[in-house]
């Protein structure tokens, strides 16, 4: 019986195009060998990367940047991602929204990065930056772990015989530090561009404008949720502990300048609500696993998850009421005093225990030494 590889549509385009035009950037950079089969210094293929001071003459690199790599090393890094994510992604969304979470994260950044490199090319000692050959898929490498930090934030991740454990929140951190060092150390400065505008884009997209299905029931257009408003998926939470303060006074006060010019939409106190219920309510649901097609895994694991998911968006509920309950006794005014059940906060279901430092948002676990 012939071995099938079930991949979802989307994503065997999407892992056949990367092939393809990478074997295709690969053939003409092999012509530009001389007489005496030496390789010419940097090679330029600017219809299939993206040159940016000769985007205007090829603008169809916008997309085939992204799906060509240079070498053997980038081109299996990169298949490995879109096969493995791809496919996690596609069955959870569905191939049409996935689609348009692929074009935006594609798009952007190197629309994005044109400007930077032609600012900076126009810099003095830095002409050749406009001459930057810009490909490669970091950009959706990165997008690619937001997505994940949303679906799946304490999913557990254990190599080298589990001796590194890392939970699925803390890859978009881990990978923007890896690659800004990259940069800096060793001038891989296009791909820590890309992956710092990778974030930005795919966070941004999922935040406030990805259509998602209503796992609640509350929604009354019958087209799902637009955006995710828990406050789990905040720009912070994408961080460390210990750097979410700061992160998140920077990005309130941006957010409220995009407000005031009408640029994006204020969450209201029932958006967070419902987004906060969706993170409870996506653990109910299952998703597929990382390696397999199924739903949901285990019937005991989906509990667990489902009830570690209830009791962090119980505990989210049961924080913004203490805390509309204090606002509410200090502006008590006499007239406060007729309705004697308006201070009383309302009981709230138990938490289940969880382990010291274990965020209670569905932990499971994936160790790739036993796939």
């Amino acid at each position: 019986m012939p071995l099938r590889v079930n991949i979802p549509p989307a994503t065997r385009l999407f892992l056949v195009s990367l092939l393809a035009f990478s074997l295709l950037y690969n053939i003409a950079r092999w012509r530009e060998l001389d007489y005496t089969g030496a390789v010419q210094s940097t090679p330029l293929i600017p219809y299939l990367t993206l040159v940016p001071s000769r985007f205007f003459y090829y603008p169809w690199t916008l997309v085939t940047a992204t799906i060509v790599e240079q070498n053997i090393f980038t081109v299996l890094l990169n298949a490995a991602t879109i096969f493995y994510g791809g496919k996690y992604l596609e069955r959870a969304w569905g191939s049409r929204e996935f689609s348009k979470f692929i074009a935006a994260v594609t798009l952007i950044p190197n629309a994005v990065i044109i400007p930077i490199y032609l600012i900076w090319g126009a810099m003095p000692g830095q002409q050749t930056r406009g001459l930057t050959q810009i490909c490669g898929g970091v950009a959706i490498q990165a997008s690619f772990l937001v997505a994940f930090k949303q679906l799946v934030p304490e999913h557990n991740v254990a190599i080298f015989k589990g001796l590194v454990k890392m939970r699925v929140k803390h890859f978009p951190a881990l990978f923007l530090l890896l690659n800004t060092l990259s940069g800096i150390v060793l001038g891989t400065d296009t791909a820590a561009v890309l992956a710092w505008i990778g974030l930005l884009t795919s966070w941004t997209y999922l935040r406030f404008y990805k259509q998602q299905p209503d796992l609640t029931g509350t929604s009354t257009n019958g087209m799902g949720i637009k955006g995710d408003a828990s406050e789990t998926f905040a720009f912070a939470c994408l961080f460390p502990d210990v750097m979410q303060p700061p992160i998140a006074f920077v990005a309130d006060q941006i957010y409220a300048v995009l407000v005031a010019v009408k640029i994006l939409r204020p969450f209201s106190e029932d958006d967070i609500a419902s987004g906060n219920q969706q993170v409870m309510a996506r653990g109910e649901a299952g998703l597929p696993t990382l390696l397999t097609n199924q739903r949901g895994g285990s019937s005991r694991g989906k509990r667990e998850e489902a009830e570690r998911r209830r009791a962090l968006a119980l505990k989210a509920l049961d924080q913004r009421l203490q805390a509309a309950v204090s606002g509410g006794r200090s502006n008590a005014g006499p007239s406060s005093l007729a309705q004697p059940n308006a201070g009383q906060p309302r009981p709230t279901t138990p938490s289940p225990s969880a382990s010291p430092g274990q965020a209670m948002l569905g932990g499971t676990n994936y160790n790739p030494d036993h796939a």
